[in-house]
């Protein structure tokens, strides 16, 4: 007796393999220039890929026009329908997808208007989500024969997400973009001169955008301002708030307020600051001519002096941090950089800079050496040969924190 063979269909994709797949999908679409073509996008890979799991055959995409949504593109084998067709936001399927997010409706339900539908030319079943917080509308036409309504549902629940994933991070991306150009144009676009000072300085953040700061404030012609400071933490927060550094300056010393009270009021507008990074370290140097100095240390990593003999002085005087303590006080120091010494003004992610295999950090003394081995070169030199040495320590593309870096000389005639 022969027995018949019988045929096994291949089984259909389970549905967490289903939803992987969107995940996937989605993973590959491209960023577009702006909200509408990442939306054009995602209609066209979900048309291409999941006609034959959910039925999609193609559909309409809407855009919040002042007090009612236009239709502004028709995709797949969607019906066309005139372009520029207003839909009101009270519309029974659209106050609906806005409550929730996303419907699922049959084209013969009784709350749609058949006339309107039928200029629209909506299928007989079609599922809508909103995205980018509603001021757009994805109306898919879907096949009934084709795929279960709950499948339909729970996919493109990972769509309306992923979607607004995606137009968040955009926006997201933006806003660092226009803080890193704020950053930039308060960064020194070129190095000033002073009398026979050699002056160089340069920072390189840990993300788009940083919290390091240095900074060249001329006061008089025989005199002038340096500072370096360093907000907590890094990224969007941290460069806020060194722009109300660069601000706070700016203003104070330019209506020739002391250094110790423009130090004090700084520190009052940084700890009422509402932002999260709110602690800051901060060195600011008031520099003649002569090379006299007086200087301000607020917390800040210890910057020194290489004297021409080869002895280090420390600029210590000052006071706490910014921020803590809105009555905080602090004291000037008095130095004097003379023909022949180098001044040293950085960040501790210059010195706390970890070895790629030891974690041994950079340190100070290394950092001195450094200097003093290259201490007859241009202070642009000193800069770039310090920053080129931390890049092979740490042996990695970007800073683990924000690196800045300042270095003034007053050359020797007699050398």
């Amino acid at each position: 007796m022969t027995r018949r063979r019988r045929q096994v269909q291949a089984p259909a994709s389970t549905p967490k393999s289903l939803f992987r797949r969107v995940e996937r999908t989605l993973d590959a679409i491209e960023h577009a220039g702006d909200i509408l073509g990442t939306i054009r996008n995602v209609t066209s890979y979900m048309t291409v890929n999941f006609r034959d799991d959910l039925g999609i055959l193609g559909g309409r995409i809407y855009r919040l026009d002042g007090s009612q949504y236009e239709l502004v593109q028709v995709f797949g084998t969607a019906d066309p329908a005139p372009i520029g067709t207003h839909v009101p936001p009270d519309y029974a399927p659209i106050e609906a997808v806005l409550d929730s997010g996303l419907v699922v409706m049959a084209r013969n339900a009784p709350e749609l208007d058949p006339v309107l539908e039928a200029q629209l030319g909506t299928g007989e079943r079609f599922a809508a989500i909103a995205v980018a917080d509603g001021d757009y509308l994805i109306s898919f036409d879907v096949d009934p024969a084709r795929g279960s309504v709950e499948d339909l549902q729970s996919s493109l629940n990972i769509v309306r997400l992923a979607v607004n994933q995606k137009l968040r991070q955009e926006r997201f991306e933006e806003i660092l973009q226009d803080a890193r150009r704020i950053q930039i144009s308060i960064l020194p676009k070129r190095t000033p001169r002073y009398a026979d000072f050699d002056i160089a300085g340069d920072s390189h953040p840990a993300e788009v955008v940083g919290g390091d700061f240095y900074d060249y404030i001329p006061i008089t012609n025989d005199m002038f301002d340096l500072v370096i400071a360093d907000a907590s933490g890094h990224g969007l927060p941290a460069a806020l708030q060194v722009r109300d550094i660069y601000v706070g300056l700016r203003m104070g010393l330019t209506r020739d307020f002391k250094i110790g009270r423009t130090v004090e009021r700084l520190n009052a507008i940084i700890n009422r600051s509402k932002l999260a990074s709110k602690f800051v370290s901060m060195f600011l140097v008031e520099l003649e001519t002569n090379g006299n100095m007086i200087y301000v240390n607020a917390g800040h990593v210890l910057p020194f002096i290489l004297h021409d003999d080869g002895n280090i002085e420390y600029l210590r005087e000052g006071g706490m941090v910014l921020g803590p303590s809105p009555d905080a006080t602090y004291l000037r120091g008095f130095a004097q950089l003379r023909p022949g010494d180098v001044m040293v003004l950085y960040t501790d992610g210059i010195t706390e800079c970890h070895h790629h295999q030891t974690g041994e950090e950079f340190d100070l003394a290394r950092l001195q050496r450094l200097v003093a081995r290259h201490a007859d070169k241009p202070a642009a030199e000193i800069v770039q040969t310090v920053f080129q040495a931390v890049t092979r320590y740490a042996a990695a593309p970007t800073p683990e924190d924000d690196q800045t870096l300042v270095v003034v000389k007053r050359p020797n005639p007699a050398a």
